[in-house]
């Protein structure tokens, strides 16, 4: 990554709504959310977060898929790690580098019985 990257991720990330969606969307894994959930579990105009998507898609932390009529939006877990370790390659006096990736949680649906 270069500093550019880690810069306009970073500054994606510097506003207290954008961070809340990011946040939100890292919660619920590489299914994501459609749009209009994410207003609703952020009480949020339409176009107010259409705004912020558009920013975090844009610096590289959201990924945007058509699901028919909705958009649907997850965090980047690989643009995020990439970023973690962006900031971390320097840790410990550039000693041994901690391993940091962060996973998607794991499915919370049950098992299909047999």
């Amino acid at each position: 990554m270069q500093a550019a990257q880690a810069i306009t991720a970073l500054g994606a990330l510097a506003h207290e709504t954008r961070l809340a969606v990011f946040r939100l969307l890292v919660q619920h894994g590489p299914e994501g959310l459609p749009a209009g959930a994410i207003a609703q579990a952020l009480d949020l105009p339409p176009s107010s977060l259409t705004f912020h998507l558009q920013h975090l898609t844009r610096a590289g932390l959201l990924t945007q898929r058509r699901a028919a009529r909705q958009l649907i939006y997850a965090a980047d877990f690989a643009a995020m790690n990439t970023l973690l370790g962006y900031l971390s390659e320097n840790c410990c006096g550039r000693g041994a580098v901690p391993a940091i990736a962060c996973s998607p949680p794991a499915s919370t649906e049950a098992p299909a019985p047999r």
